[in-house]
């Protein structure tokens, strides 16, 4: 179980001030292993004069490093670039603000959520499509499967299934194969989180058919999916209009 109240502590403890931040990566899709990095992402607000110039600031933080002997990874984009992220279909963005692990910023979240849903289209389908062959290509290029590649694989297929069916963003895997009863995926997990099983221990063959099947899936998905072909730009326009002269 992360630390929240810690990871906490460690944001508020920078200089920059952010408007939320959760938790990514391994954490939040549910396989962690005992080495794993922190994965924190959000969102911070520039100064109005900051923006309005010639002279463009840089829109994005970015600080790695190590804190009470763990690795942390933190990303925080200016709310203009993350809110324009999040009007063209990156489900990236929409796990990082439906991430039920909240750093900070849980007031803000609540408002952002709704209008975030309604920024939920069918056209997500591309996002978990093109992470789903990188995703793909890296295992192809390794000669012994893991278990961490193939529940990368897994985990987006089943988002992106998911999603597209309900509307709902979850990217914990075991949530999702509380709904897909996949019967391996338990052994996967522990085999990643544990380390404790060599990569040869992975049946490939058995994985490259079921991981076919799913993407067949994620296809019938986007093609019966009943969600919005648009999102609502007008109000993630009009939040951050009201941020930006707030």
């Amino acid at each position: 179980m992360i630390d929240l109240a810690k990871w906490r502590k460690y944001v508020e403890s920078l200089e920059h001030k952010l408007l939320f931040v959760t938790v990514s990566g391994a954490h939040l899709y549910g396989f962690p292993s005992p080495d794993s990095d922190v994965d924190l992402r959000g969102s911070h607000l520039l100064p109005l004069k900051d923006i309005v110039g010639l002279h463009q600031p840089h829109q994005t933080i970015e600080k790695s490093g190590i804190h009470d002997g763990i690795e942390v990874d933190l990303v925080s984009h200016d709310v203009g670039k993350y809110f324009s992220l999040l009007v063209r279909n990156n489900g990236y963005v929409l796990e990082q603000v439906f991430s039920p692990l909240v750093v900070l910023g849980q007031e803000f979240l609540d408002e952002l959520r709704p209008i975030a849903s309604r920024c939920i289209t069918r056209h997500h389908y591309h996002h978990y499509r093109g992470f789903y062959a990188t995703q793909r290509k890296l295992l192809e290029k390794q000669e012994q499967k893991t278990a961490k590649a193939l529940l990368y694989a897994y985990r987006v297929l089943l988002t992106g299934i998911h999603l597209l069916q309900t509307g709902e963003v979850e990217a914990n895997l075991v949530q999702l194969n509380r709904r897909f009863e996949l019967p391996f995926i338990d052994d996967l997990i522990a085999s990643k989180t544990a380390e404790k099983v060599s990569p040869s221990n992975v049946d490939w063959p058995l994985h490259e058919t079921r991981l076919r099947e799913l993407e067949g899936r994620l296809d019938r998905a986007f093609a019966e999916s009943r969600l919005p072909e648009e999102r609502d730009f007008d109000a993630v326009n009009e939040l951050l209009i009201r941020l930006r002269l707030s």
